[in-house]
């Protein structure tokens, strides 16, 4: 193998490891929606990392490229169609309801408080 051809074997690995770590923790918070308490989560997501190290041993990039599009397919069609989002995050019951007052206005913090001097 030439340097170029190994280095770009490399590259091509490194964005495959990055692809699936990415799809990983993207399927494995999505069971957090499916499952509504822990007890019922940790066996989905030691059922999930199963089907993620049976793959592990895959060395041929072009196999490794096919079984990360069926994932990627698969959690897909399995995604959560109503999420959860904390409250107070983008997309929350709670996001933005108190904003911030537009600029200009002042908020006077010690109202009722009386200068004795």
């Amino acid at each position: 193998m030439s340097a170029v051809s190994t280095a770009a074997y490399a590259a091509r690995r490194a964005a495959q490891k990055e692809k699936v770590r990415i799809l990983y923790r993207r399927a494995l918070k999505d069971t957090l929606n499916w499952a509504v308490h822990r007890h019922l989560f940790y066996p989905d997501a030691d059922a999930l990392r199963e089907r993620f190290e049976t793959n592990k041993h895959v060395e041929d990039p072009d196999t490794i490229d096919r079984l990360i599009e069926n994932a990627e397919a698969s959690y897909n069609k399995w995604r959560h169609p109503d999420p959860y989002v904390v409250p107070w995050a983008p997309g929350g019951s709670k996001f933005h309801r108190n904003p911030t007052p537009p600029a200009g206005i002042e908020i006077v913090y010690d109202y009722g408080k009386e200068d004795n001097e």
